[in-house]
């Protein structure tokens, strides 16, 4: 994840949002990669499990989430994730399988935060 900007003197707007039980750190004009949800590209997504927002140096904090709090984000498109490659192998017995897998994500990029 990337670090807040700081651009003289003023640090930018970030916030902590839970989406699927993971905890993610975002600003404006962020990319990062949910879990996999059938929707088109171009379509809205509001994440309104807000933790908390950072504006100014100045922190809120929910509890457990901020009310009235959302952040708009625009998705990108779906994309696969790394491959796993699993083998079962049983010693003596003449037996083995190789299978991988690799997992759907949905990329977004954040519009704007809400407070």
């Amino acid at each position: 994840m990337a670090r807040p900007l700081e651009i003289e003197g003023l640090i930018a707007m970030y916030a902590i949002i839970s989406d699927s039980g993971r905890q993610f750190r975002v600003e404006k004009d962020l990319q990062f990669c949910i879990d996999y949800r059938e929707v088109e590209p171009g379509a809205a997504i509001v994440f309104d499990q807000v933790l908390a927002i950072s504006d100014e140096g100045q922190i809120k904090i929910g509890k457990p989430t901020l009310t009235g709090a959302k952040v708009t984000a625009t998705v990108m498109r779906e994309q696969l994730g790394d491959k796993l490659v699993v083998q079962k192998f049983r010693r003596r017995k003449n037996s083995r399988r190789k299978t991988g897998h690799r997992q759907k994500y949905t990329r977004v990029v954040v519009n704007e935060i809400l407070a």
